[in-house]
């Protein structure tokens, strides 16, 4: 089956019909209570919920409790939700090497999990009508036989959303606090908070108090809290990077890391910057502060300082810089990345020259 995006799972759950597996596979914790309380509102009324919905820890090969209960038909409910908490520990370390290996690591012979997996495939044949299977893991392997199983027949719903459906969210964010966020605001708080619904759930909050009794909430709110509580960190940046000032972003580059900025949420920061300064260098240098911030959607100081840097950097290291930034955000989303390698890396090709720069063919 296709994987589903959360709004996708939303839609599907609004047609009632159970599913007998659902994967809410990811680690964000709003997009997983979201899509956790959609399921259970779904299928298991208020008032039945003592009697069809439970949580099972599976840790390793031992599923008889899920498969037990899963074939027990629930008392006083149609239908039951059973959530289930560590069933990617069943893959198993996958070896070195392809992904033949790692099918191996779960399929050998003398392997309990083997036995474990092949019952799970054959209740999958034919779920309980009356069970509702949620899966709750935070990566799965697909080289190992538990994925195939569940990409064949089971839901797997991915818990990230694009920029598009994040500003959306965000909206919706603030309107269950009692306020209303531009959607200019909005595209720029998904932006730089890199499509994270939690991390934009708390500055929401925080948003939201800032403008108590204004209730409205703007562009300028959102760079004024939570571009600016990175003191400014990004324009500062912007201006050493556009002097080729290479030791000196670095040095900064250090200072921030020590005081406990996140290498993501700077990736973040520093993207959509490069896509203000790519907007900027489209007006006339000599653009004042107040012209441009009616153009770039920004505060008259900031905008001022964008257009200046713009004009400091050639239009293809403009675009370079987009280019390497979204390969940093990939990187720093990868298995294992060495943050603070990665950023200084990233600093060196930012503050080179656009032939020297460029990513290869």
């Amino acid at each position: 089956m296709p994987n589903l995006s959360p709004e996708k799972l939303i839609e599907k759950l609004a047609k009632g019909k159970p599913v007998g597996a659902i994967v809410l596979e990811g680690s964000d914790p709003y997009l997983r209570d979201l899509c956790r309380s959609k399921i259970i509102d779904s299928y298991v009324p208020e008032p039945m919920r003592d009697w069809a919905l439970a949580r099972i820890a599976v840790r390793g090969g031992d599923w008889s409790e899920i498969f037990q209960r899963a074939e027990t038909m629930p008392m006083l409910a149609p239908c039951q939700v059973v959530l289930i908490d560590g069933a990617e520990t069943i893959q198993g370390r996958a070896k070195d090497g392809d992904a033949s290996e790692a099918d191996d690591d779960s399929d050998s012979g003398d392997d309990p999990r083997k036995d474990t997996l092949q019952a799970f495939a054959d209740y999958l044949e034919k779920p309980a009508p009356f069970t509702v299977l949620v899966f709750e893991v935070p990566k799965l392997d697909h080289r190992q036989r538990l994925y195939k199983i569940l990409a064949e027949k089971a839901l797997i719903v991915e818990l990230t959303l694009g920029n598009e459906s994040a500003a959306s969210l965000a909206a919706q964010m603030a309107k269950d606090l009692g306020a209303e966020l531009d959607r200019p605001a909005a595209t720029l708080l998904a932006d730089i908070l890199n499509s994270e619904p939690a991390r934009m759930q708390l500055e929401i909050q925080k948003l939201a108090s800032y403008v108590q009794g204004r209730g409205r909430i703007t562009t300028a709110d959102v760079e004024e809290l939570v571009v600016a509580a990175r003191k400014n960190t990004v324009w500062q940046l912007a201006e050493m990077l556009a002097t080729r000032r290479r030791d000196a972003a670095l040095d900064f580059l250090d200072n921030l890391l020590r005081e406990g900025e996140e290498p993501i949420g700077l990736v973040g920061v520093l993207a959509w910057m490069y896509r203000k300064l790519i907007e900027a260098r489209d007006l006339p240098a000599g653009t004042s502060g107040f012209q441009a911030a009616r153009t770039l959607g920004m505060r008259p100081d900031a905008a001022e300082a964008a257009v200046r840097n713009a004009h400091r950097i050639p239009k293809q290291d403009l675009i370079n810089g987009v280019i390497a930034l979204a390969e940093a955000d990939n990187q720093l989303k990868s298995a294992n990345p060495n943050p603070r390698a990665l950023m200084e890396f990233l600093i060196v090709r930012l503050t080179s020259s656009a032939s020297s720069s460029a990513p290869a063919a």
